[in-house]
């Protein structure tokens, strides 16, 4: 059974929040999108992005390349994707429409599959034992042939069914899926079985046995598992893949979706549904993100399954801002074309899989097309989701995140302390993805994505400098506590020396790496990291600790793994000392005039702050920590008396950013090296509110622990009175 939810943390509209609004009247703006796009607009938008890939498509229909970069698969792989992820949007749109087909959809795709599937074509696909990546399109021509079965497969001739039966046979027998592509060979095995073509019981048992280890509770999955086995990947394929695969693997075998999965899918939702803002901005956070309308398909799931927590009318409201805000940020461009990027094209969110097709999985957002004009979500009055009706924080313990969101504003923010998709062997270099490892996510800015953010990252992100000034990378996280106002997680840092590029991406090489390959890691102590929220507000603290290591010719100490070891014998370890460096939320803009920075000092401490034309603004302020030795409070290290983030300043960025040509980073550093233990405090601020920066700061209280150990106790209190204790890790 589904265990029942925790309820959000709320505010009065007393505390330090945007406010909100308990009811929705009809005339409530965040209602408009729904009344805007009825099921007619779907279904206009769907036939629209389908005419515009004709002028690409080859002459039988098989291969569809369209704009953009080439994946690595390469432009061969591409066209079937083109093929395949726009049949998928086609197959909802004649399953929906009960076969009716006023574009020739039908006579289109079937053309196509003739010539694909021929292999003395030349327009012929590549086999699963060619292109890894057919299984994946495979799935999606698998799934479009059941959905239009009545009107495509069922009026084949027998030879284009045995060719296409031939070449999905090609999945049957192999192995080697340890992440959501196991679904991809459940379909397709689904799809030959229900043709009387081959299949195997021991690929579902397999799929099934890997699929459950990969569970971790609340309706997510890990996506694979990561460096030391770690279930800690998780992104927007936990919803588009792992809730969206089974039900459409039901309706191949004719059957509804199983009760374990309509159980999880609800309880997914129940916990994803924190994660749009109310003015329609998903959560940018993870990969592929250039699928952009694929986060709508667990929803509309919900709804095909009757297993979601969402009435119709809220989740018409919810998809339907989805749905507006990717139009009004220009997802389509002016050929009609989705291309790569998040709102308009901007390769750089691409991975090395993503090509010029590859987009075109948004049809798996048009999900909601399966459903009839008479279904409630269509009918019924447009609602508003119980999570845009209030400012409100909640921990979603399985991912290890900390959600707060104010809807009058439209932001929700993620601060991430459970997260990492560590891959990498732990003898490889690895950076700091900025998809997963950044401390800070949210629906209106991105991580900055040009090369010297990457190498040295300053965005959302809490690192340690060395001498140099260069700042580290998280690693592996690891989590230390995690509710409703408090998040803590730590990791051992590392700095990635890039041959020829300095501190902060720029400059010389400071040449303290000591490997001959692309670049080479030092290793630093452990750094741990903690988010307190209030509203939109977030204290963040930080302080660094020594790392456990074992030295040479004796046993490790206790708690350290072999993993361990291997880095320490592989890498070496910078010396420090060290200062600390607390980046604020990017902000974007269409051009940098529009992105002003204000820097300013008072009693509370300094301040940076980006304000954009809009109102919007992205604020770091230092704080105050009172240390108590003892009992007694004593001065903490830095300039003024009691605050240690003395240097302020932001850096401009042009490119960087997918939501806009320019983008700023506000930013807090020590002057001085930082001692092991000492906790330094900032104010973190994201927010369309007036007036957020004129707020009287919280305090921050610190009992200091044993020398060099995390503090003994922290606690950070309000001005209007609430306190949070801050667990450290510590064992006193």
């Amino acid at each position: 059974m589904t265990p029942a939810a925790t309820p959000p943390r709320t505010f009065s509209t007393t505390d330090a929040t945007t406010g909100g609004t308990t009811g929705a009247p009809a005339s409530d703006p965040r209602l408009a999108p729904a009344r805007r796009w009825t099921r007619d607009r779907w279904l206009a938008t769907a036939d629209g992005l389908l005419d515009a890939v004709r002028p690409y498509a080859s002459p039988g229909g098989a291969l569809i390349a369209l704009p953009g970069p080439v994946s690595a698969s390469g432009v061969w792989s591409d066209g079937l994707e083109g093929y395949a992820r726009t049949f998928l949007l086609a197959a909802f749109r004649l399953r929906g429409e009960d076969g009716r087909d006023p574009a020739g959809l039908i006579e289109r795709y079937a053309a196509g599959l003739r010539h694909g599937t021929d292999p003395a074509g030349d327009e012929r696909w590549p086999r699963v034992d060619e292109r890894r990546q057919a299984v994946v399109e495979a799935a999606s021509v698998a799934i479009g042939l059941s959905e239009t079965r009545p009107w495509l497969w069922d009026r084949l001739d027998d030879g284009t069914r045995q060719r296409t039966v031939d070449w999905l046979s090609g999945v049957v027998g192999t192995r080697g899926y340890t992440n959501n592509w196991l679904w991809f060979q459940n379909v397709i095995e689904a799809f030959l079985a229900s043709v009387g073509g081959p299949w195997a019981q021991s690929d579902l048992d397999h799929n099934a046995e890997t699929a459950e280890s990969l569970y971790v509770g609340d309706g997510w999955y890990s996506d694979g598992r990561g460096r030391g086995g770690r279930r800690q990947n998780f992104d927007h394929y936990a919803g588009w893949a792992w809730h969206v695969y089974p039900l459409l693997h039901a309706r191949i075998q004719g059957r509804p979706l199983e009760r374990v999965h309509a159980d999880r899918l609800r309880a997914y939702l129940d916990q994803a549904r924190h994660l749009v803002g109310s003015r329609g901005a998903p959560m940018l956070q993870g990969r592929s993100v250039t699928y952009r309308h694929a986060v709508l398909a667990p929803f509309w799931a919900g709804a095909v399954a009757d297993a979601t927590p969402l009435s119709p009318g809220a989740t018409r409201a919810l998809t339907a801002a989805v749905a507006e805000h990717f139009d009004a940020a220009g997802s389509v461009d002016d050929r009609g074309l989705l291309p790569v990027g998040w709102h308009r094209r901007y390769d750089r969110v691409r991975q090395l899989y993503t090509g010029g097709s590859s987009p075109y999985w948004a049809s798996k957002g048009f999900l909601g097309l399966l459903l009839g004009a008479d279904h409630p979500v269509w009918t019924a009055a447009p609602e508003l989701p119980e999570a845009w009706q209030e400012p409100h924080a909640v921990a979603l313990r399985a991912p290890g995140w900390l959600v707060s969101a104010t809807p009058a504003d439209g932001v929700v923010r993620l601060l991430n302390h459970g997260s990492d998709r560590a891959i990498e062997h732990a003898l490889t270099v690895r950076g700091d993805d900025p998809f997963y490892r950044r401390l800070a996510y949210s629906g209106v800015t991105s991580p900055q994505l040009a090369a010297g953010d990457v190498a040295a990252p300053l965005d959302s992100h809490t690192a340690l400098l060395d001498t140099g000034g260069l700042p580290s990378h998280r690693d592996t996280v690891e989590r230390v506590h995690l509710d409703d106002a408090v998040a803590v997680s730590r990791s051992r840092v590392c700095w990635l020396d890039v041959p020829g590029r300095g501190p902060d991406g720029e400059g010389p090489d400071d040449g303290q790496g000591d490997d001959a390959g692309w670049a080479g890691l030092r290793l630093g102590p452990v750094l741990t990291t903690a988010s307190v929220v209030r509203g939109p507000d977030e204290v963040r603290l930080a302080w660094w600790t020594p790392a456990t290591t074992a030295a040479p010719g004796r046993a490790p100490a206790p708690g350290t793994t072999a993993e361990d070891l291997d880095r320490d014998a592989a890498w070496p370890v910078d010396a420090g000392p060290w200062r600390l460096h607390v980046g604020g939320w990017p902000l974007a803009a269409a051009k940098d005039g529009a992105l002003h920075v204000e820097r300013s000092a008072d009693r509370s401490g300094t301040l940076v702050r980006v304000v954009r034309d809009d109102g919007t603004s992205s604020h770091v302020r230092a704080l105050r920590v009172a240390v108590e030795d003892g009992g007694a409070p004593v001065p903490s290290p830095g300039t003024p008396a009691e605050t240690s983030l003395d240097v302020v300043g932001a850096v401009r960025r042009a490119g960087s950013d997918p939501l806009g040509a320019a983008s700023a980073v506000p930013w807090l550093r020590t002057s001085a090296p930082v001692a092991a233990g000492e906790v330094v405090a900032a104010l973190v601020v994201l927010t369309g509110e007036d007036g957020a920066r004129h707020r009287p700061a919280p305090a921050v209280r610190v009992r200091r622990g044993a020398d060099g150990g995390p503090p003994a106790a922290v606690e950070v209190r309000w001005p209007d009175g609430p306190v949070d204790a801050v667990p450290t890790g510590s064992a006193s």
